[in-house]
């Protein structure tokens, strides 16, 4: 019994011996291992990490730094849920960024449109003058008209335009050029103003050989994919926004989907969703991406807009817009969590930068101008839209306030340029926020029934074969 207990207790002395060393050897590997991933996580521009202050979280499938920017997913999701969301959603509601001037039906120049749309929904329905209701014809009472008042030619109010705040809206604004984007608002005549509220982008069955050669040409001819070992960030730059871009206008068709048109259901598609972003972790990474990308530019903008004049002739809503600006350019959870969601300065240095910048400039001019190939009236609304939010964005961080560099100006906007930044970043908001709150779960049931149907993919792979032409 002694030298069995003996035995016993130099045996557990040799265990404490080794405890200790082992567990200062797996801390040792464990630290290493969560060093070489955050450096991974950083992102090929911005390995200086003094540049960004943000800390390294995540708890999601996404974490750590958003590759090529200044926060982490996690800080992102929470900004925009609690603050940034809510603030966007209210913005694009008043009067002044409810309504976007544009052109809707003009030549291609690249190609004779041939597109057709399936579904009355595809287009933009303008009312004639005499089914507008008078008070709804005065820029001055533009706010409050209920939209069961609207009736349009298709007797769907929610596709209605607005054309009444033309002239005595938006005074205190300047016609400038943006070298970054096609510019076709120069004949007025051919412009109209559009309630975007009431011509939400959603599902149109835009689809077919048309809607496939828009993005055909955006991604072979003007943003051909970059290859993994490039080294160059700023060809990096313009293939990830666009497919941020795309990964969200598809997040919004998915989010408002025609489920049957008998009965004009609407509502989610999980399998469009799932199968053209969330199981494409790249695509989801763009789109965080571009989010973090244009609100660095609104932020970088903030005394620009916060002097602007949102003046549509309503001053109770006009005074609303400019605190929600201001609210959204100065809140303290921004600041404090993520204060340069981009740093654009790492970009165009060297002696070829300023050539890279002409043709990366017109790579981009070309895709908006392939916006006027978009045969559906509402996605066309929707991508010269968002083109020119983003144009107006690199028109921002890229194009002024670095007076010591040649070709660089003094920031100024045109009002349509500003109300298309604005919306834009609230599209990224609800996609990126889309994402966050249905991703997990629309992944794991995806993914079960991808599971049952393995014997049987006919059926599922029907469905998702749909979404790769819709615009």
């Amino acid at each position: 019994m002694g030298k069995g207990a003996t035995k016993e207790e130099e045996s557990e002395r040799k265990r404490q011996t080794w405890r200790w060393p082992l567990a200062a050897l797996v801390v040792v590997l464990l630290a290493v291992a969560v060093s070489s991933r955050t450096a991974s996580n950083v992102g090929s521009f911005f390995t200086d990490r003094n540049s960004c202050s943000c800390s390294l979280q995540g708890s999601g499938k996404y974490k750590g730094m958003v590759e090529d920017c200044c926060c982490d997913y996690e800080t992102v999701d929470n900004l925009n849920s609690e603050v940034l969301n809510p603030l966007l959603q209210d913005l694009v509601a008043t009067p002044f960024f409810r309504y976007f001037k544009v052109k809707l039906w003009c030549d291609c120049p690249f190609w004779p449109d041939d597109g057709m749309c399936r579904l009355r929904d595809c287009s933009v329905c303008e009312c004639p003058e005499n089914e507008f209701p008078e008070p709804f014809k005065r820029p001055y009472n533009i706010a409050g008209l209920p939209s069961d008042n609207l009736i349009c030619q298709e007797g769907k109010p929610q596709a209605a335009v607005d054309r009444t705040i033309d002239n005595i809206a938006f005074r205190g604004w300047v016609e400038t050029n943006n070298p970054w984007t096609h510019e076709d608002d120069t004949d007025n005549g051919e412009m109209t103003y559009v309630n975007l509220q009431l011509n939400p982008e959603r599902f149109t069955g835009y689809t077919g050989p048309s809607a496939r050669r828009i993005w055909d040409s955006i991604y072979s001819k003007n943003c051909p994919k970059y290859s993994p070992g490039e080294t160059c960030p700023e060809k990096k730059v313009l293939y990830k926004l666009i497919s941020g871009l795309h990964s969200s206008i598809s997040m919004h068709i998915a989010g408002d989907y025609l489920l049957d048109e008998s009965r004009n259901q609407w509502g989610q598609n999980i399998e469009l969703m799932y199968d053209r972003i969330l199981r494409h972790p790249d695509r989801v990474r763009n789109m965080y991406f571009t989010y973090l990308f244009v609100l660095r530019a609104v932020t970088k903008a903030t005394a620009y807009l916060e002097q602007a004049e949102y003046d549509t002739g309503n001053h109770a809503e006009d005074l609303k817009t400019q605190s929600l600006i201001k609210q959204l350019l100065y809140s303290p959870k921004l600041q404090t969590a993520c204060p340069v969601p981009f740093d654009e300065a790492k970009l165009w240095q060297g002696q070829g930068g300023p050539e890279l910048k002409q043709q990366i400039q017109k790579q981009f001019r070309n895709i908006s101008a392939l916006m006027d190939c978009v045969g559906c009236e509402k996605c066309r609304l929707w991508g010269k839209l968002q083109v020119q939010g983003l144009g107006t964005a690199l028109k921002i961080l890229f194009s002024v306030g670095n007076q010591d560099k040649e070709g660089d100006q003094t920031l100024q906007l045109q009002r349509n340029e500003v109300i298309a930044l604005v919306n834009l970043l609230n599209r990224l908001s609800e996609s990126v926020k889309m994402v966050h709150d249905m991703g997990p779960d629309v992944e794991r049931l995806m993914e079960d029934q991808i599971a049952k149907t393995s014997a049987k993919p006919g059926r599922l792979r029907r469905v998702l074969d749909l979404a790769f032409s819709f615009w």
